[in-house]
């Protein structure tokens, strides 16, 4: 392949973006090398500036659970442009796409917009003290919950592919109210609860972690997450932001059988396009001004591109559940050909091929990993013309544009690279 259009636009970035890019992990720091410069997106495939064509198995970081260009997403989108970009100002399909959203996810009875992951993990977080009046917050090792000052304490994702156990710029004391767990261990969060009874307002939790990578909750744990939580009177909040409508139509908590108290959504909700948003319990969201006291506000919140796109991939979904079918054959197909040296965790369409013989059930596990053989892996595989994520601890994503050719074509460069 040849990468020069790339190789030059890096140059150009690099003197007036940081690292040349919008997003760390897309530096290809862990992995060394020139990240691809795309150029456009069809179905499960896409073309960097140079012209060469991959599978993609990152699908803009989870969203494009239909993959790229959907034609019911592209008519949505065009319908909105005809009417407006963005008015500061409420819409009729703001309803109803709240609406579908609390219909597929019935922990959810109220829900606010906002415009990422970010901005609704910090949202609820905030909601979460207002409405029990404490200050502490448990999150786990190894998950992340976005850029937010007080929740990157062991955060994963890019902070552990970057080797910073937090980040500069954040005040010692807006971490001092958050405690990280090793994720999977109820002795250490039983230990923490008796020590500090009635002091934590919240638990944020990914139900599935996928910012270690994809790292499922042990059989059990999450049902005994939320009945300590209830126990001590303490809210439950599922950052699914990724897990949310990927791995059922009613997320994680659909096929793990779990009501939490609140929950973030983005990504899938969104179509492709800039959205979030936090819900949960009526008593806890009628916290949420204007008609309580805890204050949350956006100026592009419920943009109309964004709720269109949303509506119309929820919609789609909804009128064919039997894309939850084939995305599991089809994911699981592709982790069959993982040989030795290679533990493999799946849930529905998301995985991860951990360079380890060891389980990964948690961030030391996952740290374990060989990530020099990962590097070695993932650039055999990026000349074969397969696009990974570039780091061993993100989620790689199947979507439903995945064909059986796609996953053929995958499955026989995986063999080959780890042969290689």
């Amino acid at each position: 392949m040849k990468h020069s259009r790339s190789e030059e636009l890096l140059r150009r970035a690099q003197q007036i973006i940081p690292g040349g890019v919008n997003s760390p992990v897309r530096a290809f720091r862990a992995v060394g090398g020139t990240p691809p410069f795309i150029a456009r997106g069809e179905g499960s495939h896409i073309f960097d500036a140079d012209g060469n064509e991959y599978i993609d198995y990152v699908g803009s970081w989870g969203p494009l659970l239909l993959g790229h260009r959907h034609p019911d997403i592209l008519a949505a989108l065009d319908r909105a442009l005809a009417i407006g970009t963005s008015f500061g100002a409420p819409t009729e399909q703001e309803v109803e796409l709240a609406g579908a959203i609390c219909e597929a996810v019935p922990s959810i009875e109220m829900v606010r917009l906002v415009s990422s992951g970010t901005e609704a993990t910090m949202s609820a977080i905030r909601v979460a003290r207002g409405f029990t009046g404490r200050d502490r917050i448990i999150k786990f090792e190894g998950c992340y919950h976005g850029h937010v000052d007080s929740l990157l304490v062991k955060a994963g994702s890019g902070l552990a592919t970057l080797g910073l156990p937090d980040s500069k710029g954040v005040p010692q004391a807006f971490c001092d109210t958050t405690m990280a767990l090793p994720f999977n261990d109820l002795d250490v969060l039983e230990g923490a609860f008796r020590t500090y009874t009635d002091r934590i307002a919240a638990v944020i939790i990914e139900p599935v972690a996928g910012n270690m990578g994809c790292v499922p909750p042990l059989p059990g744990y999450l049902q005994a997450l939320r009945a300590i939580t209830e126990r001590y009177g303490t809210l439950l909040i599922f950052d699914e932001v990724m897990t949310g409508f990927r791995l059922a139509f009613g997320g994680a908590q659909e096929r793990f059988g779990i009501r939490p108290d609140l929950t973030t959504l983005g990504k899938v909700i969104g179509g492709g396009l800039p959205v979030g948003a936090f819900g949960g319990r009526k008593d806890i969201m009628g916290k949420v001004a204007p008609v309580g006291p805890v204050y949350q506000a956006g100026t592009l919140s419920g943009n109309p591109l964004a709720v269109a796109a949303g509506l119309a991939m929820l919609r789609y979904l909804k009128a064919h559940p039997e894309i939850y079918r084939q995305l599991e054959e089809r994911t699981a197909a592709l982790c069959a050909e993982a040989g030795g040296g290679v533990t493999v965790n799946r849930v529905g369409s998301m995985l991860t091929l951990f360079f380890t013989d060891c389980p990964v059930t948690d961030y030391e596990s996952a740290k374990r990993s060989d990530t020099a053989r990962f590097a070695r892996f993932f650039h055999v595989m990026l000349e074969r013309g397969i696009y990974l994520p570039p780091s061993q601890f993100e989620a790689a994503f199947v979507s439903a544009a995945h064909s059986e050719e796609d996953i053929r074509r995958t499955a026989a460069a995986i063999r080959d690279a780890l042969a290689a």
